[in-house]
C-alpha cells in the first residue's frame, strides 16, 4: 500500500510540473488517503503483535 501511496505520490509532482492542476491534486489526494491508511494498519499490526506476544 505504501508502494501505491508513492507512484500517487510521484503522479502527482509529476502532473504539478506539467500543469495539470486537477490531476496533480486528485493524485495527491489519493496518496495522502493511501499514506494514513497504511500508517493505521502498522499501528493496528504492531499493537497485535504486541498483544499476541504477551
Amino acid at each position: 500500500m505504501l508502494k501505491w501511496a508513492l507512484i500517487f505520490l510521484v503522479v502527482a509532482i509529476i502532473a504539478g510540473v506539467l500543469g495539470f492542476g486537477g490531476i496533480a491534486g486528485a493524485s495527491a489526494s489519493i496518496a495522502q488517503i493511501l499514506f494514513f491508511i497504511f500508517l493505521i494498519a502498522l499501528v493496528i499490526s504492531v499493537i497485535m503483535h504486541l498483544v499476541r506476544r504477551a
